[in-house]
């Protein structure tokens, strides 16, 4: 590639960056100056104190977003790819050998981590549409009654689209959200010019004395300053998409300069026409604005909405890719791009909790309590994973391990403190949603453990059932038969079941078997071993990472330049379809084995799963108890 393509590369993706990695963050201007001077807060509107909370907004994206995310976080890349999963992964990766003590305590940060950003993804939607439309009430009070159906006909045409997916519209989410961030820039510069005394907030002294001078108040104020810095996680989940250096690009060239010159705009507004403030963002430019205003709000609202919702498709699908979650019904939607992927359960069930959200708080007000708590809680749990990750994979001395991670872990839960104050106003939900995925991730997770333990307990070894097998061989029919097993399963019971019933064997015999890695991908060339077991028996083991597309089909082909060719009409798939039955007195608690047992009967089937053509297909029941 020539230096003139990178370059356009870069820019490209840079663009498209803008477009999905910072709606979430682009949208907060709408909402978050209007929380914090919320009457119910009890924080008075004036300079000493607008000066002290643009002062803290700006140097919190500065030290969170910009040191924090942008220039620590996205170091820890697992090959190129980010998010709390990945990181996750990356740490048990990390302390498996170094140490093992910190395995399971790390996959409970992790997993309640992930369960939390599952709330952020579905509050960001709420808030964002409800803070785009309020800007109706601002130029005619007499609408207030129409913004909430407004915002549920907007989310339910966003989400009715999404089985569509968003290649033909995704193209321009780049310019509109490049569009959105020029307004708040320009709005800003019209206010600065006004009110230029506004500046002075940039001295990160006045953070400092606001907080000193108001103590107790500031604290509650922090729990909505917290607003200005939701979706940095944004950034660092959607590393594998776009690259650290658009991403980095795209932050300092354009979305923080815009942010920072918003903030100060909507705080000079407040110094010159304190009555702004029940609406700060609608009132930059005057009523005239405000039409205008509500359209390009509304698309970027919906652009920052799409960023979550993809977001949840991704997380959903490397939760079952661990064994957090059952096998779901996975779309894809680009024949090209193959990230983008829908799952209708998830779809139809985030948009359920999403209007519950909408008609249960029915302001952006109400919900920022909430979405305070999903934010901080997130960013806490990336920061201690982060801690592990330069610590064992990277080596670092302990000193600077805790100096690199200890500052930031302050912050965050000093944020994270600030926001359990809003726990009986809105900071329930958030928990109440990461709590019962939390128990159904666990759950999942555990069951599968069990059923292991089961199977394994009553394996019968692979080797040594063939040696004994080939003693007085049974009648051998013409074709390839295919077992799936797991991971450490003796002889598959669809092999047993087949001898028993049919009493012959196939002229060749593949023992089929999955391993997920703690990485998400693994390269083409390292995915398909197979292994001669002799007696024209084979055992072929494939390896995937927890964001790899399973695809037997294509690992079939991979194995012909193993020197095993597959004719797939002449090859049969038997896969024991397990019936999980809950017994009392060991195992579980009995609601949770009742739990797992639903889940498992609702599971995607494998066969599906792993995209083999059903008509090859021959499934043979097994019953396992836990």
């Amino acid at each position: 590639m020539t230096e003139q393509h990178k370059k356009s590369s870069v820019a490209a993706l840079t663009l498209a960056a803008v477009g999905i990695v910072y709606g979430d963050i682009g949208t907060s201007p709408l909402y978050t100056l209007k929380t914090i001077f919320d009457p119910d807060h009890g924080l008075v509107l004036n300079e000493f104190n607008l000066q002290g909370i643009i002062s803290l907004i700006f140097w919190g994206l500065t030290m969170i977003v910009s040191l924090k995310y942008v220039t620590l976080v996205l170091r820890a890349d697992n090959r190129g790819e980010g998010g709390i999963m990945a990181l996750m992964a990356l740490a048990l990766n990390s302390v498996t050998k170094a140490a093992p003590r910190w395995h399971f305590p790390l996959m409970l940060v992790g997993v309640f981590g992930a369960t939390m950003f599952y709330g952020d993804s579905v509050i960001t939607p709420a808030i964002s549409v409800l803070g785009a439309i309020e800007g109706l009430e601002v130029a005619a009070p007499g609408l207030e009654q129409y913004i909430v159906p407004l915002s549920i006909i907007v989310l339910v045409s966003l989400y009715a689209l999404q089985s569509q997916g968003t290649a033909g519209i995704g193209r321009w989410f780049g310019p509109i959200m490049v569009v959105w961030f020029a307004a708040l820039a320009a709005m800003g510069v019209i206010n600065i010019v006004a009110a230029p005394q506004i500046l002075y907030a940039l001295n990160p002294m006045n953070a400092f004395y606001f907080m000193l001078e108001n103590r107790m108040i500031a604290f509650v104020a922090l729990g909505a300053v917290v607003l200005a810095f939701t979706g940095a996680e944004a950034l660092y989940a959607d590393m594998g998409h776009f690259g650290k250096k658009p991403i980095r690009a795209a932050w300092f060239l354009i979305v923080f300069p815009a942010l920072a010159l918003n903030y100060l705009g909507q705080g000079a507004l407040l110094l010159t026409h304190p009555e702004a403030v029940s609406n700060p963002f609608f009132n930059q430019l005057g009523s005239w604005s405000v039409y205008p205003l509500v359209v390009l709000s509304t698309m970027a609202a919906v652009i920052a909405s799409q960023a979550t919702i993809s977001g949840t498709f991704s997380m959903t699908k490397q939760a079952i890719a661990l064994g957090l979650l059952p096998r779901m019904r996975i779309l894809h939607t680009s024949a090209t791009e193959i990230g983008q992927v829908y799952i209708p359960a998830v779809n139809w069930l985030q948009l359920v909790v999403v209007l519950m959200a909408v008609i249960g708080f029915g302001s952006s007000d109400k919900l920022a309590g909430a979405y305070g708590i999903a934010v901080t809680a997130t960013m806490l749990c990336t920061t201690v994973l982060t801690f592990f990750v330069i610590r064992y994979r990277w080596h670092l001395p302990l000193w600077l391990c805790f100096s690199a991670t200890g500052f930031f872990i302050i912050i965050d839960i000093l944020l994270f403190s600030a926001s359990t104050l809003k726990l009986f106003h809105g900071g329930w939900f958030p928990l109440l949603l990461a709590i019962i995925l939390f128990t159904i991730m666990m759950t999942w997770k555990r069951g599968r453990e069990l059923v292991f333990k089961n199977l394994q307990k009553h394996a019968i070894p692979l080797e040594e059932f063939l040696s004994s097998l080939f003693v007085a061989p049974p009648a051998r029919v013409y074709g390839t038969a295919i077992f799936l097993r797991g991971e450490s399963d003796g002889v598959p019971h669809a092999l047993l079941h087949n001898l028993s019933h049919n009493k012959v064997l196939h002229e060749r015999v593949v023992f089929f078997t999955v391993h997920i890695v703690e990485e998400p991908w693994v390269p083409e060339d390292e995915q398909v071993k197979v292994i001669d077991l002799g007696h024209q028996c084979y055992q072929v083991n494939v390896f995937y990472g927890f964001k790899d597309e399973p695809d037997i089909p294509k690992v079939l082909a991979q194995c012909e330049c193993l020197g095993l060719p597959f004719e797939m009409m002449e090859t049969s798939f038997f896969i024991a379809r397990q019936t999980v039955i809950s017994t009392p007195g060991h195992g579980m608690a009995p609601w949770r084995e009742h739990l797992f047992v639903t889940m498992s009967r609702n599971a995607r089937g494998a066969a599906d799963y792993y995209q083999i053509p059903p008509n090859r297909v021959i499934e043979l029941g097994t019953q396992v108890e836990i």
